[in-house]
């Protein structure tokens, strides 16, 4: 056994004790050194002689620190499974795999490799189900990522003999039952000055307010009520920006193609209501100058160029 997948197990054991502290001990900060005495009678007991001890405490430490956004994380990413929910040796497999991939060093754990091991985790540890579970957990944060370093992954062989179930098969997305939402780019204008309304996620980046349209419903009118739902206001639709498309992963429903219609929409300027979710932490207004200097996902980009151009020309 590699010496990394090794500690990462020992980290799994010692997590599953952390676990049944409440909530009030797991906030206090003296309980890292209890903590951390459980890490090194782990080592001695399950894995004396491993060398790779910074790997150990600096895997343990991210979890313990990251923890609550962590969580929160994976409430979005899993919504019908709330966190009490998941079994003790899953969800802290899911803490150890979104650690390292969303908080790692990518050079020295790429995200794959992240999730490959969180995988082998399941299978060694989990349940009957659970390697499928922790799959699709993290594969849908690794798809809102933006697939970081896919580039990178070297193409898997084809082997026309293959027909078993790790065959890589192409996603046909007509098959796909498809999630209609509605976005906006809301714009105002504050002492000269033409703002933007952003949300950040839960995955660290800021991108449009957007939501659900039901089929009933008007796209315009959809992303309207949406935007007025998620950050409380009242907009006004001026064009259409673009249309992202990508497919989801649910970890219990499966695949879904979700179809996300964007707007360039104005409103006053007023302080931004944003709607509780396990998906947004924060809502703010910027000056559209310092916008360039934000993370913000590749697929957004393109859309607030384009609105740039159209307010420009106003």
């Amino acid at each position: 056994m590699a010496n990394r997948h090794l500690s990462r197990s020992i980290v799994l054991q010692t997590l599953f004790e952390w676990d049944f502290l409440s909530a009030d001990k797991k906030a206090d900060t003296s309980i890292k050194d209890g903590i951390k005495a459980a890490l090194n009678r782990n080592l001695k007991e399950f894995a004396p002689g491993l060398e790779d001890d910074d790997f150990v405490s600096s895997l343990m430490n991210g979890v313990l620190e990251k923890h609550t956004i962590i969580d929160k994380i994976i409430e979005k990413a899993a919504p019908d499974w709330p966190i009490d929910k998941i079994s003790v040796v899953d969800r802290n497999i899911l803490r150890i795999g979104l650690t390292e991939l969303l908080f790692g060093d990518r050079s020295q754990v790429p995200p794959k490799v992240a999730i490959n091991e969180a995988i082998e985790l399941a299978k060694t540890f989990g349940g009957e189900n659970s390697g499928k579970f922790i799959n699709g957990v993290l594969g849908a944060v690794y798809k809102e990522m933006g697939e970081p370093d896919k580039g990178h992954q070297k193409a898997p062989e084809k082997n026309k003999n293959n027909r078993g179930k790790d065959a890589k098969e192409p996603v046909d997305i007509s098959t796909l039952p498809v999630e209609n939402l509605g976005g906006a780019l809301v714009y105002a204008r504050k002492d000269g000055s033409i703002m933007f309304a952003l949300v950040h996620d839960v995955f660290g980046y800021w991108t449009l307010s957007k939501g659900k349209v039901e089929e009933s419903e008007n796209i315009e009118e959809g992303a309207s009520e949406a935007i007025k739902k998620e950050i409380g206001l009242d907009i006004k639709i001026e064009s259409k920006l673009g249309i992202n498309e990508y497919v989801a992963t649910h970890p219990t429903k499966g695949k879904s193609l979700k179809k996300v219609v964007y707007f360039l929409a104005s409103s006053e300027y007023k302080e931004l209501e944003l709607e509780k979710s396990g998906g947004l932490d924060s809502a703010r207004w910027f000056e559209m100058s310092l916008v360039p200097e934000l993370r913000i996902y590749n697929d957004i980009i393109p859309l607030i160029a384009k609105a740039v151009e159209i307010i420009s020309k106003k």
